[in-house]
């Protein structure tokens, strides 16, 4: 009973940091958020639940929460599979497998902010390289970033090169764990490659797969840095996500109670969305608890 209470005792310093970097910015968030604090009349005063009325209405939020939506799914989606065949190439006895495990990380090494910058060079209409190979093939130029088509397809093209390495490194790790037993005995069977692939390389990482989809659908969720240097939400609102907006209603009109509104119901609803994701995706690769 004494180590237990000592287990305890040491335990403690570092639970109350965890609760106070998580447990108390969350409740001053949500306290805030039912206040009509701005920068007219700052402070805690007692504001309901106007906020989260006047958020229902919200075309515009809601809007970018669709957005947000299509934009996260559609690049993770094509992480996971750029990642996965990429892990896989690595995976297999090839030569300079080590040069390739480096080379394919160097986009996550960047700051994503430098990276975007740069993108949005490339993507520039009549200076970018990107267009001037286009017209070198004999093709017209394409508005990257001044049509809301090919701007949020910009967006995907930027998200996808910047974090297709991170999936390939948890799906490269994850093939390096597996058993080889499962391998010998499909190839004793006389299975092929794609026949192997699904019936024995899929099924074992359908666990780490669920994990690293869950773990970039997070952190696209939380997309800021990217939208802010390529488009700033343009053109119009056509790049707008869910966390560009709160940060407009929050830190440039300073409308704080509401953008806490915002926020707090961004994170229910993304805990939500996660949650039938993950058992939507344990249903698909047929995990069982």
């Amino acid at each position: 009973m004494l180590n237990l209470r000592h287990k305890y005792v040491f335990l403690l310093p570092g639970l109350l940091v965890l609760l106070a970097i998580i447990l108390f910015p969350l409740l001053f968030t949500i306290r805030v958020s039912f206040s009509s604090w701005d920068v007219v009349m700052p402070g805690l005063d007692w504001f309901g639940g106007r906020n989260y009325t006047r958020m229902w209405a919200d075309g515009r939020f809601w809007e970018a929460m669709q957005r947000l939506v299509m934009v996260a799914v559609s690049s993770v989606a094509l992480q996971y599979v750029l990642g996965f065949s990429l892990a896989l190439l690595v995976w297999r006895n090839i030569r300079m497998k080590r040069f390739f495990r480096v080379l394919f990380l160097v986009p996550m090494m960047t700051t994503p902010v430098i990276m975007t910058v740069i993108w949005r060079t490339i993507f520039h209409e009549s200076l970018g390289p990107l267009n001037n190979f286009i017209e070198m093939l004999g093709l017209p130029a394409v508005p990257w970033l001044s049509t809301a088509s090919t701007a949020v397809i910009s967006l995907v093209i930027v998200e996808v090169w910047q974090w297709t390495p991170f999936m390939f490194l948890l799906l490269l790790a994850g093939l390096l764990s597996l058993p080889r037993e499962p391998f010998q005995a499909a190839a004793i069977d006389g299975a092929g490659p794609v026949r192997t692939f699904f019936n024995v390389t899929m099924p074992l990482m359908a666990p780490i797969s669920i994990g690293a989809l869950i773990i970039r659908l997070i952190e696209a969720s939380k997309i800021m840095e990217t939208v802010y240097v390529l488009t700033a939400g343009g053109p119009g609102t056509a790049t707008e996500t869910a966390s560009y907006y709160i940060y407009i209603r929050g830190l440039r009109e300073f409308q704080i109670g509401y953008a806490a509104a915002l926020s707090v119901t961004y994170l229910v609803l993304m805990i939500i969305a996660l949650t039938i994701i993950a058992k939507i995706l344990a249903r698909i690769m047929i995990l069982k608890d």
